[in-house]
């Protein structure tokens, strides 16, 4: 008998979440294929040339300068000793707890021509006016290269850290030995072996430049992302919304493959127990000047905007002009949308967790319900948004018709808005949950089937219990991105009803920062408990060596 047996259910549950993935995607393909192709002559002229250039040159940008910044600050840290160092191992990870819409709200205000910076470099150089002096332009393509690069080079620090903290010692030592310089040892060993490594982080930073919608349209970068929402709500032009995103699912395509190669060839040891690599101690120059190096990043991503958000939000207290209501609102709404996903999320990950585990001899038939429920993280919420409204639509009418009402019961409760969020990230929970059932015993689980329990009462008494921290984990992720996500809610929300994101972008599109600010400072401070958790489980000093 076997002792992960599960039943049909629950089978049945697990391949409907999967299933559930895959329909935005094959709704989209239907909406875009199945409507007039006048449209698509229009688009491929007027719209898709500009937008897939620009998408293409800020995916290079923020991909190179990703890679130069995670990977430099990753080498850095490992191979270095300087002041800091041990703060700032966890400290660059802190940009992640900013959204990208975020720093280019503050960094557009922070760098205006009568802004704060330029007006403090005029009077330094003796000017009195922005016609005598003044920088170029933040809304352009390098300006949103920068922004997004210095918030997105976590991705690549994370997994490029990981790697050099587990490549061995003798390695490159003998490199050294062989005549190499530190620089050639850096470039023809220790980089080459952690490039599956860089390839993960690198496209996991493009599918969140890919995702963008907030910073791309505030810095006037009209990449593929914003040519979808303007044509879908500007030109009310559904079909010509989804043939663009169709075309987005390309670039996804091959950055998942890219990820996917990535994660296939990643090593993060031996059988055999080794020596990791000892940190340098520098000193005078050459170890300050590291310090800044190291610091740089994290004061470009991550401090500066965090203090004119905390700036800009006493003004607004100091001058008496408190927390509107409609921010109270929209707090409200953002946590009890942000609860809902969570629910919702957890939950399904759960349920198709533990049927890829309770299958035993047919987990390898049941590993596409696990990947195809994980692939919602790669798709925008632009993609999502669209190809969830024709099913969404489609159910409100059939619920009118059987509850005798008019209306999208639906769609007016942000039922379809959850369900949105939740295929976005359940990736998040699935994974969590898997790590933390392959490290219980299967030994526990056969032990309660031979005491009489059932499955579904294993799961409870035995293995619930064991995975509270792997579903605690997956709860704050989850939790908190909702928070902070931006394109779906902006397409999906119900009428009249705001989130902490959606009120930023509208006050960042009226000019009215500081009350912009109050909300950006509310998701920043969640977006803080995340990075909090993965600096203490992720970025541990490892002090013993290496181990398989």
């Amino acid at each position: 008998m076997s002792m992960r047996a599960v039943g049909p259910l629950w089978r049945a549950a697990s391949v409907l979440i999967a299933l559930g993935v895959l329909a935005p995607v094959l709704s989209l393909a239907w909406l875009a294929f199945g409507a007039d192709f006048s449209h698509w002559t229009h688009l491929a002229r007027h719209v898709l040339p500009q937008a897939a250039l620009n998408t293409a040159l800020l995916l290079a940008g923020v991909g190179a300068l990703v890679l130069v910044i995670g990977t430099g600050c990753a080498w850095l840290v490992t191979v270095c000793d300087f002041p800091g160092r041990r703060v700032l191992h966890w400290a660059l990870l802190l940009p992640l707890a900013m959204p990208t819409y975020i720093v280019a709200f503050a960094y557009l205000d922070l760098l205006h021509p009568i802004g704060p910076v330029q007006g403090a470099i005029r009077w330094a150089l003796g000017f009195d006016s922005p016609r005598q002096f003044r920088l170029p332009d933040l809304r352009s393509m390098p300006g949103a290269i920068g922004v997004l690069g210095f918030v997105l080079y976590p991705y690549v620090y994370m997994t490029a850290r990981a790697m050099f903290m587990t490549q061995p010692a003798h390695l490159m030592e003998a490199a050294r030995t062989l005549g190499e310089s530190a620089a050639g040892a850096f470039f023809r060993v220790a980089l080459p072996l952690a490039r599956p490594a860089l390839a993960v982080g690198v496209s996991l930073a493009l599918l969140e430049t890919l995702n963008d919608i907030g910073a791309s349209e505030f810095l006037g970068i009209q990449t593929l992302t914003v040519a979808v929402y303007t044509t879908w709500i500007t030109r009310s032009d559904l079909a010509g919304a989804a043939q663009i995103a169709c075309a987005m699912l390309l670039v996804v395509v091959g950055l998942v493959l890219l990820e996917r190669h990535g994660r296939r060839h990643q090593r993060f040891g031996s059988a055999q127990r080794m020596r990791a690599i000892e940190p340098r101690r520098l000193r005078g120059a050459a170890a300050w000047l590291a310090c800044i190096a190291a610091a740089l990043p994290v004061a470009i991503g991550f401090v500066a905007p965090a203090v004119y958000l905390l700036w800009e939000t006493a003004k607004r207290l100091r001058l008496g002009g408190g927390i509107s209501e409609g921010l109270l609102n929209s707090l409200g709404n953002t946590l009890a949308l942000a609860a809902g996903v969570t629910v919702t999320t957890v939950a399904a990950g759960l349920i198709v967790a533990w049927a890829v585990r309770s299958q035993g001899s047919t987990v390898n038939r049941a590993r596409w319900q696990a990947r195809a429920a994980t692939l919602g993280y790669a798709l925008p919420g632009t993609v999502l948004a669209i190809g969830l409204l024709t099913p969404a639509l489609g159910l409100d009418a059939l619920l009118g018709t059987l509850l005798g009402r008019d209306g999208l019961p639906l769609m007016s409760a942000g039922i379809v808005l959850v369900v949105a969020c939740a295929i976005r990230f359940l990736a998040m929970p699935v994974g969590g949950i898997e790590a933390g059932l392959a490290r219980i015993p299967p030994a526990l689980e056969q032990a309660s089937r031979l005491l009489g329990e059932s499955p579904a009462g294993t799961l409870r008494r035995v293995h619930l219990p064991l995975l509270r921290p792997a579903i605690a984990a997956g709860a704050l992720l989850v939790f908190v991105d909702a928070m902070k996500e931006l394109p779906a809610t902006l397409l999906l929300r119900p009428a009249n009803f705001d989130t902490l994101a959606t009120w930023l972008y509208a006050e960042a599109a009226r000019g009215t920062y500081e009350e912009g600010a109050i909300a950006a400072l509310a998701i920043v401070a969640a977006g803080l408990l995340p990075v909090a958790l993965l600096a203490r489980n992720g970025l541990r000093e490892r002090g013993d060596g290496l181990s398989a």
